[in-house]
């Protein structure tokens, strides 16, 4: 194993539920009737792209709306909760990292969403995980095509001059699976707590807290599987 990517933002930090209350508050700003419950949050993250839930919505409904203003509302809605709320670090995250960097492997953050998300994600964590934990961080100008295409991934090997098959992808979701598995990276699925519930047949494994050791003894009897489906 020569690098570990961390997937998207809730591979660190379990930031679900402060993402769909930050929906519902900018649906409200909007003069909008919606208040989307957990349950239907929940089928909503079978699919990746924050934009792409609203549109879905509206259309599921026959309404039209101003997609990228109430998605740009969402995101200050969620970026003020980061800053007032206490997030933490999921189980084991701070210690893989640590456990990487004394291996001298390679971290990178390889989601899609804003640099401002991230950047107060970064600010809330401190100083538990910090910027300079990782080699490479991408965000949702770094790629074209957003998960569950596999850009982002193929960017970020090339980007860190590593091999697919000497990775490990951790991922919170159905699209950001697909996208490591589509772009060859054995993928470690480590559900937050609105996708527990998601079938994660296409991941390498399932797991529902961090160990650094494991996820070193995991990529050589992955690799050892006579088949794998990409």
């Amino acid at each position: 194993m020569s690098a570990i990517l961390f997937g998207s933002i809730s591979t660190i930090a379990d930031t679900s539920e402060l993402q769909r209350q930050a929906f519902n508050q900018a649906f409200q700003a909007h003069g909008l009737d919606w208040n989307w419950s957990r349950a239907e949050y929940l089928k909503m993250l079978e699919k990746s792209g924050g934009q792409n839930r609203i549109a879905d919505y509206a259309d599921s409904i026959g309404q039209t709306v101003d997609i990228k203003a109430i998605h740009r509302s969402k995101s200050e809605f969620f970026q003020n909760s980061l800053t007032n709320s206490q997030v933490k670090p999921r189980f084991g995250v701070v210690e893989t990292i640590q456990g990487a960097k004394n291996k001298g492997l390679k971290i990178a953050f390889v989601t899609t969403t804003s640099q401002e998300n991230i950047s107060m994600l970064m600010a809330a964590l401190q100083p538990s995980i910090q910027v300079t934990d990782f080699d490479l961080i991408l965000n949702d100008s770094s790629v074209a095509r957003p998960k569950p295409d596999k850009a982002a991934y193929t960017f970020a090997l090339e980007k860190l001059g590593e091999s697919s098959a000497d990775c490990i992808a951790i991922e919170d979701n159905l699209g950001g699976v697909e996208a490591a598995i589509s772009a060859g990276i054995y993928c470690v699925a480590f559900p937050n707590i609105n996708t527990a519930h998601h079938d994660f047949k296409r991941a390498d494994r399932v797991v529902d807290r961090l160990n650094f050791e494991e996820l070193e003894n995991f990529l050589p009897i992955i690799k050892q599987r006579e088949h794998r489906v990409i």
